[in-house]
């Protein structure tokens, strides 16, 4: 009885979790940039840490939020949008500038691209 309960709060658990599948470019481990223009999911983000959801930094914020990430997608912290009008016309970002295919979380955004702002 006892595992049978065990077994559905896991399988529960897994189904509640968020899927977020990788995003990849170039073949590697990391995403290649790309231009602002091409950013067709969000406003392009400005985060003031980013790195691979793997990562100790961001593992755990992943956890406690119960967003399972697929692989090691790039994610972003405290994350900004960069105004539309400001996005190649001088548009600064000192830190991380992202695509993002989610940006619902208050704490993180996931799945992202890195972003070319100054073109």
């Amino acid at each position: 009885m006892q595992f049978k309960l065990l077994s559905a709060l896991s399988l529960a658990s897994l189904a509640a979790a968020t899927a977020i599948s990788r995003r990849t470019g170039g073949g590697g481990g990391n995403p290649e940039p790309i231009p602002a223009s091409q950013c067709s999911t969000a406003p392009v983000q400005c985060c003031t840490d980013g790195g691979k959801a793997s990562d100790e930094t961001f593992a755990p914020i992943l956890a406690l939020l119960g967003i399972n990430v697929i692989g090691d997608a790039l994610v972003g912290t405290g994350c900004s949008a960069v105004p539309v009008v400001g996005v190649g016309s001088g548009a600064e970002c000192d830190s991380f500038a992202y695509c993002c295919e989610d940006n619902s979380h208050s704490l993180i955004s996931v799945s992202c691209v890195p972003v070319i702002i100054d073109l």
